[in-house]
């Protein structure tokens, strides 16, 4: 089912309907993408169309913030829990390896995605690495090319947020792997970045823990209440 939020249709699904669903996906060899949409995304979808029907677009769109499920209470129409893409895409990636599956890392800093590799490939034993990719590059031919020989089951993006999500709609049918978006995840992989701890997670505060450590974040964060205020507005 569908839920509306502010634009943008969200899947109503918990982080263990989310994961059957995605690889019920990456088992059909149909390829498509999955979009993990926090509170600036949807804000941006709001501002830009094309950004908009990118991210309606996908096969999977799910709640990635604290501030998508406030919103969807306030307008009545609750979701059933935050899907973070954090949370989901291990969770894939461990049921490829058992299946001896395949991934390839496009973005982050030149030598990031490589080293999420050689962590992923310690962490997950019988997970294929595809191929890897800085997210820097000017001319993507070779990125297609290799794309197009290895024809990995999932392709992780941590290009961020407008540009993986509107790589995926442009290119969802150049590539038969499913596509996610997974912003910094690969520093996270790579060990570059921690994650919040388990207790930030469960209360929400995932967003808090990474301002704390990033205080440059700031003025992106400062933006996010918007979504709550017009998530009342509609309300009216």
């Amino acid at each position: 089912m569908k839920i509306n939020i502010l634009g943008v249709a969200f899947d109503a699904l918990t982080l263990g309907e989310a994961e059957e669903r995605a690889d019920a996906l990456l088992c059909s060899g149909a390829g498509g993408y999955i979009v993990t949409a926090n509170p600036e995304i949807v804000l941006r979808c709001r501002e830009d169309a094309a950004y908009a029907a990118a991210v309606n677009g996908a096969e999977l769109v799910l709640a990635d913030g604290v501030g998508d499920l406030c919103a969807a209470r306030i307008l009545g129409t609750p979701l059933p829990g935050r899907v973070a893409g954090s949370d989901l895409v291990p969770r894939l990636l461990a049921r490829l390896a058992e299946r001896g599956g395949s991934v390839f890392l496009y973005g982050a800093r030149p030598g990031v995605a490589e080293r999420a590799g050689e962590s992923l490939q310690s962490t997950c034993p019988g997970l294929r690495i595809a191929g890897t990719e800085n997210g820097y590059i000017s001319d993507e031919t070779a990125l297609l090319e290799a794309l197009e020989r290895e024809k990995p089951d999932l392709l992780l993006l941590g290009l961020g947020a407008p540009r993986q999500e509107l790589w995926m709609a442009k290119n969802r049918q150049r590539t038969p792997a499913v596509m996610i978006g997974v912003g910094g995840l690969l520093d996270v992989f790579a060990g570059d970045i921690p994650r919040a701890p388990e207790t930030w997670q469960r209360l929400g505060l995932e967003w808090l823990y990474r301002l704390l450590r990033e205080p440059r974040r700031f003025k992106r964060v400062i933006r996010l209440p918007k979504i709550l205020f017009l998530a009342l507005r509609e309300r009216k």
